[in-house]
């Protein structure tokens, strides 16, 4: 289902020209069509009758402003939007309603940065992922492509055991989803001493691997938090005591497996010399870098990384990005 900007917004809302707020209309045609939500429900979050709602559905089919497919929940930047582009000199800024019922947010970010990947990936062009739930969200909902030569690289090691999400399932799903060809670091996201992480780096095919990193066209990057609802943690991809002790060295979490403290700075932490991972400069000559993370106990290391330069355009949520504009 697409859902066209405030050019097509039907005529019924609340402003003085008798026209609904496009924002709106957006965000109820996104919680009606793409998240289920009932009628009811939507009026009781939005603090209006059942029957508003329910008249402005009909006027967003009958007006084309709701067609075929899903895409952004606003046809034209939303303020936040324009908020976050101008705080952080970004290039683009996609914000996606607040999930109701206790959705994970990962699912909505995930699906509109497929779309944005899928509208900025060149043909026969590059993609760089890093892990996390948003990237395997991305990968479940990335337009199919016929095969172009398009190369997707896998810029993290791997995890020694299964998990919910791992990054050699992320990396295959994407490439099959553009016909691609995929390159893997065949190494642990982790080595056991920061002198194997060396020996594996210095190897093939991890060093050619990585080497592909600071000529690639999109980057799509997800940030790994360290608060008490972490999926590292829930994962078991760090200990609690490594948690701890990234906490204490000033760390906020990490993307691409750079650790960064408040302010965008990189941590010079045990774990990060042992982390298989391209150089953070290598990471920063990406032409197109998308960060893709949200939910409010993100929001230190979104921060940090927009610092950092990790993210030329982000893909968030509604909480997220009120947060970062504090």
């Amino acid at each position: 289902m697409l859902i066209r900007g405030p050019q097509a917004a039907p005529n019924e809302g609340e402003s003085g020209d008798g026209r609904a707020d496009a924002a709106l209309v957006a965000k109820i045609c996104w919680y009606y069509f793409r998240e289920g939500q009932t009628q009811d429900a939507i009026a009781q979050r939005l603090k209006m009758t059942r029957k508003r709602v329910n008249r402005i559905l009909g006027d967003a089919r009958e007006s084309g402003f709701v067609q075929i497919t899903i895409a952004d929940p606003s046809g034209q930047r939303t303020e936040l939007e324009e908020e976050l582009i101008r705080k952080f000199n970004l290039r683009h800024a996609i914000v996606v309603p607040v999930p109701m019922g206790g959705t994970d947010v990962r699912s909505f970010i995930g699906a509109a940065a497929a779309r944005y990947v899928a509208e900025c990936l060149p043909p026969s062009g590059s993609l760089g992922i890093t892990w996390g739930g948003t990237i395997n969200a991305a990968a479940q909902n990335l337009p199919q492509r016929s095969g172009d030569g398009t190369r997707v690289v896998l810029m993290s090691g791997g995890l020694a055991e299964s998990a919910p999400i791992n990054p050699y399932d992320n990396a295959t799903m994407i490439a099959r989803a553009l016909g691609a060809r995929c390159y893997y670091l065949t190494a642990p996201m982790f080595a056991e001493t920061a002198e194997l992480r060396d020996i594996l780096v210095a190897s093939e095919p991890v060093r050619s691997v990585l080497a592909m990193v600071p000529s690639l066209d999109v980057a799509l990057l997800s940030a790994i938090d360290l608060s008490e609802q972490s999926k590292a943690l829930e994962y078991e991809v760090i200990s609690r005591e490594t948690r701890a002790s990234l906490l204490e060295a000033g760390a906020v979490g990490d993307i691409c497996g750079h650790y960064l403290d408040s302010s965008g700075k990189p941590l010079d932490h045990p774990l990060v010399q042992r982390t298989i991972n391209p150089p953070i400069e290598h990471v920063l000559q990406i032409r197109h870098r998308i960060l893709a993370a949200g939910g409010e106990h993100k929001v230190p290391i979104i921060r940090a990384g927009l610092l950092a330069g990790f993210g030329q355009v982000l893909v968030t949520d509604e909480a997220a990005a009120s947060k970062l504009l504090d």
